[in-house]
């Protein structure tokens, strides 16, 4: 693993153990990410009538649906730049619904205890996004030099 990734990891409060997640294969994350979109939304179920309650779930809903969806969209990419466009929207997605799980216990909807496992894995799923978009970003500058360095390219250089 690479020093970047490693201190990716740490920004997050992520331990070096959640370190084989980025193993994981596109399949595997594409589960992960639906099941963590059916969490949020049955939690989201369960939150109080209230007003508060209301926009946060909505909020929180979206945003969590979103990191499933953009994530199957980035996989299915017609180019490197539309995958890199996507996960940086995934990452995205990912971070909000940390914030909008780190504010609920704040607002009384719901208990620290039963947001804690939510927001550990937004946590989670936002580090591995973060290095994701990271890597591709990097990917894509790379075949972009080696491209533009090539004796025999037609592309002009950008």
């Amino acid at each position: 693993m690479k020093n970047w990734e490693i201190s990716q990891l740490g920004n997050f409060g992520i331990e070096r153990n959640f370190l084989k997640t980025f193993s994981m294969t596109e399949k595997e994350l594409k589960i992960r990410t639906r099941k963590f979109a059916i969490d949020i939304l049955n939690f989201v179920d369960q939150l109080p009538n209230r007003r508060s309650a209301h926009i946060i779930g909505n909020q929180l809903g979206r945003s969590a649906s979103s990191v499933a969806a953009n994530y199957r969209a980035a996989c299915r990419g017609r180019s490197h730049a539309e995958f890199v466009a996507k996960m940086g929207v995934v990452e995205e997605e990912a971070d909000e619904s940390t914030f909008w799980l780190d504010i609920i216990p704040d607002t009384k909807n719901a208990t620290k205890e039963t947001v804690d496992p939510l927001l550990n894995e937004a946590r989670q799923l936002t580090a591995i996004f973060t290095a994701s978009s990271k890597t591709a970003k990097q990917n894509k500058n790379h075949l972009r030099g080696s491209i533009s360095q090539s004796p025999n390219s037609k592309i002009p250089k950008s």
